[in-house]
């Protein structure tokens, strides 16, 4: 053997390293982190580009034509007859919203009662105030003055005992108000139904067992707990309420957002931009309320196992890359010595 070989031999030992007795030093290293690549989508990308450059090419056209009348947006935008309105469509949302959530879950509650008239009542209210279209029911609200001009308690076909005068339809706000949250009531009580259905029976029979009557277990054991069902969908609700309270002008109520800008218009001669003003109020209030409506999500999605959904820790990932570690001079498994079993512990 010449001496470049034998150095060569010399050089490849060093290399490798000791050689335990079993012939493990290879198997025991560490491997390697494998490097993934992403997948290409070039048609996504293609989309993407197509999808802005269609968006930009509309923005470009409507800052250009005249008859958007863009001058006249930036007049009315806060315009005082325009802010007045829009906190009535506000105070038309809120009051209508809390009728709603008040009688949905009364509602909810008789649909669930042992009592077979209570849950008939709510069945029929929910069928009718579901099965018209609101502004159908609107229209009925705003003639219930006519219908009954006053209201009398006694006994049929005789001498009325009280007459008293209908001085509440006859206010177009507090009508609204009542015509709007009828008809949501309907829609909450059905999302009120789904959160106490969600609590586990279980839950009711040891109500029961501690001898809570049903009453005592609605309020403080079921609807506690339904709560983290029912507050997410009741934003939506909110959010569809505020575009709802457009529909007002069928009582007939114009002091709303809607009816005040197309009262604007009608004397200006200018229905795009007022238009364009009231969309763009509606939007400002839908997007605070979505932005409330993502805190509360993300308040009562916490213990469900859904608020940090799709994150991973860094250390988690660094870890399953680099392989099983241990302490120096620790055993690990597979090895002589080492427990059986799938952990340190050797529990299987």
């Amino acid at each position: 053997m010449s001496r470049a070989e034998s150095d060569g031999m010399i050089e490849a030992d060093h290399g490798r390293g000791p050689r335990s007795g079993s012939g493990r030093a290879a198997d025991d290293a560490p491997p390697e982190a494998i490097v993934a690549i992403p997948l290409r989508h070039p048609w996504r990308i293609l989309i993407a580009v197509v999808l802005v450059l269609g968006l930009a090419v509309f923005v470009l056209d409507a800052a250009q034509r005249p008859d958007y009348g863009w001058p006249e947006v930036g007049k009315y935008i806060f315009d005082r007859r325009i802010s007045q309105a829009a906190w009535v469509t506000l105070s038309l949302t809120i009051y209508a919203m809390i009728g709603a959530i008040v009688i949905g879950l009364v509602l909810a509650i008789m649909r669930l009662s042992p009592n077979p008239v209570l849950k008939n009542i709510a069945w029929l209210y929910i069928w009718i105030f579901r099965g018209t279209p609101v502004y159908v029911q609107l229209v009925f609200w705003g003639l219930v003055s006519l219908i009954y001009p006053v209201f009398t308690l006694g006994i049929p076909f005789m001498e009325p005992w009280v007459t008293i005068p209908n001085g509440i339809f006859t206010n177009l706000f507090i009508t609204a108000v009542i015509g709007l949250g009828l008809n949501e009531a309907a829609y909450m009580s059905e999302i009120v139904r789904a959160g106490l259905l969600s609590v586990d029976r279980g839950q009711e029979e040891a109500a029961t067992a501690l001898a809570l009557s049903w009453g005592q277990t609605m309020r403080f054991v079921v609807v506690p707990q339904a709560m983290k069902i029912i507050i997410p969908p009741t934003g939506n609700e909110v959010i569809s309420m505020l575009k709802t309270t457009s529909l007002v002008a069928a009582i007939p109520l114009s002091i709303d957002l809607y009816g005040v800008s197309r009262g604007i218009s009608a004397v200006t001669f200018t229905p795009v931009p007022l238009l364009i003003v009231a969309s763009l109020w509606y939007l400002l209030f839908t997007s605070v309320l979505m932005v409330g409506q993502h805190f509360i999500e993300k308040r009562f999605s916490r213990g469900t196992g859904r608020a940090d959904s799709g994150r991973r820790s860094p250390t988690s990932d660094t870890a399953q890359a680099a392989g099983p570690t241990a302490a120096p001079g620790a055993v690990l498994p597979g090895e002589p010595g080492a427990p059986l079993g799938n952990d340190f512990g050797g529990k299987g």
